[in-house]
């Protein structure tokens, strides 16, 4: 206690006390120290005093010292000019003394109020013992020890200096000039001292401490050097001075690094906060631009324009999505790095602008659920519209036949030959209408058939359909009107059936036999020739086995060509035998032999067209099935491949073996691994774009789409970049709170040990056992109120579940100390030489540049009591440093 240590002391001073006599040299000696000592404090005040036995005599400017070097106020003393106002005024300040834990030893008011020396300055060296130097402690020991062992530590390199005590050890006066180099090498150059310049030395230390240091001249360096053994008390008195100078700056300069401590990261932190906003920004303006682009499902007219559409997407999908994503998990990984940062220094977590980390999460699932379906839309989209130009096309090819045979008729039915013509040749124009008639009967349905294309097209939204109206209603329209026509030369015709006349009977039947024949060979050419679509081998097998059929009625029809020739053959026959001279044209048809010949070979030569199309598209079909089976391999190898390292990474942060370095170098490998895998999903891709360019919509041979790998690839990327990150918080934490790998072993087994179900969390009961088996809490009612406090801390949002970052920071907080609001506060106290404010030209001086402007800029005006009009509050700045209050 400071009882007991002040006895020591003043055991050790009991050689000044043993008689009430001085040595005059030392006397001198003491007068003049005291007297220089009392006004560096008493000037603070505005006054002084000049001799030391007379002036303290009334007790005023003595209690007034007191205050001034305590900081306290004393009681108020007694204004009255006699001895007794006097005395009682003493004893205020002796009282005062006393009550600091110091006994004086046969010091009383009288002998000061009558003017004995010996009594007045063994008052001043109590006060100076108690207020000076008692507080000084260097390794475990105080006051004179103290004193004298941060001497001999500060001036141990120095050549010729050995202190030893205070007097001897100071008389060359290198001791002083040491002291100051050790501290201002800028005020003295030490090699040049010499020690044999006792009176030289002395008074350049005395001369630079008055005026570089405000440390007054205590003594006279002749007084030191013409004594044999200098004044102990005097001496003490100066080097305390000494002291207070330099211990203040050493104190000044710790407080001053730990400040600049705690603004260099500050100042980080906002780097990196300023950081993530741009990367944020930036990355929501690429989800927003590129969101309504997956939206819009405009269907484009022509299959062209459409592929053209589904390689954009795909485009979209291999080339600028990858590098969104990578940023999207940056972004989280760099938002989690400084929560951890901002929690390791005790700051308040950071809250991203207008909620960044929420806007992106929910801008990133607009633009996945954007994304979804719109690949499937584009494949029924180019499926339509190839279906339409199908259709369109085998549309123009009909009407086309059609309007080829309709070509003319209007005219030939609206003809009044039979106005001139003899009986004969009206019997055989009505045979040759009757023949028309069956062949307009014939093509009754291609014109339903045009019509019902036509309508399908309309129903199918064909882009063009108006063109296809148009020339489906002028066939339908002409079809009218030849029915009509057909109708009224019918009638006409008859009414001169009286001049019919019987005609040889083989042309008549070559007309009725050849005109159906001949429809049928234009049947048969219309079918040889007919387009069609297939997307499986059993259709184009269906339509192969239908052409064999086909092929095997060629004989029947071969046999009915040779008797209608047979016919034309026996009117040749008849006419040369009869010696029949008229134009023998048939009346009743207009087909000719040569014209059914030339139907017929073409007819031939169209069957083996036919099957080499229909063989080239059976080949196509087995080539998209070899595509499908060589996308099923590799999708039903990779697919599970994705699910077995997602599930490795799972095991890797639910174990506990090793080191937080061994789980990062595992997971490191396990990172390689799978970066070295990319090309087996970029070939995947790219035979999945074989697939679409090839128009295959359906694979039985695999259950994983391209979609499911893709979206596996981007979780499993993900997923090991976040454990990673995870690993990494670990470590800062562990590394910033000083936690040994041993201690963040046991926490990680602990933890493990009571995570029966491996959640990564564990609920309220099972973070009770962990924290009891950890010895963190008792197993008593006392340990219950412990662990009430304790899940306030871990689990403020009362979900009763605690997780493992929250469990470290928890213990972290409770086995190792942190920066705090009241360390930085003491801090700026001391460089503000205790004041309750700090100035700008304080911080300039005792800050780094940058620091100082950072505080100037930031520092509150002080708005307490007696603060001058620039001072700065650094207690409200400090606490704002920890979240306490708003900066």
């Amino acid at each position: 206690s400071p009882m007991t240590s002040q006895e020591d002391y003043m055991i050790q001073e009991d050689e000044w006390d043993r008689d009430m006599l001085l040595d005059p040299a030392w006397e001198k000696q003491q007068r003049k120290t005291f007297t220089a000592w009392c006004n560096s404090h008493l000037r603070k005040a505005g006054t002084q005093i000049e001799n030391i036995e007379d002036d303290f005599r009334n007790g005023l400017k003595l209690m007034l010292l007191l205050e001034v070097i305590s900081g306290e106020r004393l009681p108020k003393p007694d204004r009255g000019k006699m001895r007794f106002h006097k005395i009682a005024n003493v004893n205020k300040a002796l009282d005062f003394i006393t009550s600091k834990g110091v006994k004086l030893v046969s010091i009383g008011a009288e002998e000061i109020v009558d003017g004995n020396i010996k009594m007045t300055l063994g008052m001043i060296w109590t006060i100076i013992l108690r207020f000076a130097i008692q507080d000084i402690s260097v390794e475990e020991t105080s006051a004179k020890e103290g004193l004298l062992l941060w001497c001999q530590r500060k001036t141990a390199p120095y050549r010729n200096v050995n202190v030893q005590n205070f007097h001897v050890s100071w008389k060359d006066g290198l001791a002083f000039c040491a002291l100051i180099h050790k501290h201002r090498p800028d005020l003295i150059d030490y090699a040049k001292l010499n020690k044999d310049d006792p009176m030289g030395n002395l008074n350049l230390a005395f001369e630079i401490a008055e005026k570089h240091l405000d440390i007054p001249k205590m003594l006279d360096a002749e007084d030191i050097i013409n004594t044999p053994k200098p004044d102990e008390r005097a001496i003490m008195t100066y080097v305390s001075c000494f002291y207070h100078a330099f211990a203040g700056a050493e104190q000044a300069e710790t407080a001053a690094n730990r400040i600049c401590k705690v603004l260099g990261v500050n100042q980080e932190n906002e780097k990196l906060m300023e950081e993530y906003e741009r990367l944020a920004s930036e990355l929501l303006e690429w989800i927003r631009r590129t969101t309504p682009w997956l939206e819009n499902r405009t269907a484009e007219k022509t299959m062209v324009e459409m592929q053209r559409k589904l390689e954009d997407f795909r485009d979209y999908r291999c080339m600028h999505k990858p590098p969104k994503v990578q940023e999207k998990c940056q972004l989280e990984i760099s938002f989690n790095t400084l929560q951890t940062k901002l929690r390791i220094s005790n700051r308040p977590a950071f809250m991203p602008s207008e909620g960044k980390m929420v806007s992106v999460t929910s801008a990133w699932q607009g633009l996945e659920g954007a994304e979804k379906g719109y690949e499937e839309w584009l494949l029924t989209e180019i499926r339509r519209l190839e279906r339409l130009d199908h259709l369109a096309e085998k549309f123009r090819q009909k009407a086309s036949t059609h309007e080829t045979w309709a070509n003319g008729k209007e005219l030939i039915l609206s003809q009044k030959d039979y106005e001139t013509a003899t009986l004969t040749e009206v019997r055989a124009l009505l045979r040759k209408h009757e023949s028309f008639e069956s062949d307009l009967a014939a093509h009754q349905d291609r014109v339903e058939q045009i019509a019902a294309i036509a309508q399908e097209l309309n129903e199918l939204d064909y882009y063009d359909v108006a063109a296809v109206n148009q020339r489906c209603q002028r066939i339908c329209d002409l079809w009218d009107q030849l029915g009509t026509l057909t109708q009224k030369r019918r009638e006409a015709l008859e009414r001169t059936e009286k001049l019919l006349e019987t005609i040889d009977q083989l042309f008549l039947e070559f007309a009725k036999r050849s005109a159906p024949f001949n429809n049928w060979m234009e049947g048969a050419m219309e079918d040889l020739q007919d387009m069609f679509i297939v997307h499986t081998i059993d259709e184009v097998q269906s339509l192969i086995s239908s052409h064999e059929q086909f092929k095997a009625t060629l004989p029947e029809a071969d046999g009915e060509r040779q008797a209608i020739l047979g016919i034309h053959m026996e009117v040749q026959k008849i006419s040369q035998s009869y010696g029949i001279k008229a134009n023998l044209i048939n009346p009743y048809s207009t087909i000719t032999t040569e014209e059914l010949l030339a139907k017929w070979d073409r007819v031939k030569k169209l069957v083996p067209q036919r099957e080499g199309s229909l063989q080239e598209e059976l080949a196509r079909q087995h080539a998209s099935e070899r595509l499908r089976r060589q996308f099923a391999v590799q999708a039903n190898l990779i697919g599970p491949w994705i699910q077995t390292r997602m599930e490795e990474i799972g095991h890797c942060s639910l174990e506990v073996g090793g080191t937080l370095e061994d789980q990062m170098t595992q997971l490191k490998q396990f990172e390689h691994v799978i970066v070295t895998y990319k090309p087996n999903i970029d070939k995947l891709e790219g035979d999945h774009q074989l697939i679409q360019e090839s128009l295959v919509f359906d694979n039985k041979h695999t259950n994983y789409t391209m979609e499911h790998i893709r979206v596996g690839w981007e979780l499993l990327l993900t997923t090991i970049a976040r454990t990673i990150n995870e690993i990494e918080t670990q470590i800062l934490t562990r590394d910033a709170k000083g936690i040994s790998q041993e201690q963040m072993h046991e926490f990680r087994s602990s933890f493990n040990h009571f995570d029966r179900e491996n959640t990564g969390k564990l609920r309220c009961e099972e973070f009770m056992a962990c924290l009891i088996s950890l010895g963190h809490v008792g197993n008593d009612h006392q340990g219950e109120v412990e662990f009430a406090r304790i899940m306030m801390l871990v689990d403020p949002s009362a979900t009763g579940m605690v997780s493992f970052q929250s469990f470290i920071d928890f213990m972290t907080r409770e086995t190792t100390d942190t920066d705090t609001a009241d360390q930085v506060v003491a801090s700026f106290r001391i460089l503000a030489a205790n004041k309750p404010y700090i100035l700008v030209e304080e911080l300039r001086r005792e800050l780094p540049p940058d620091q100082a402007e950072y505080c100037i800029l930031r520092m509150a005006p002080y708005s307490g009591p007696g603060g001058p009009a620039e001072a700065l509050d650094y207690t409200a700045f400090s606490t704002a440093l920890y979240g306490e209050s708003d900066l």
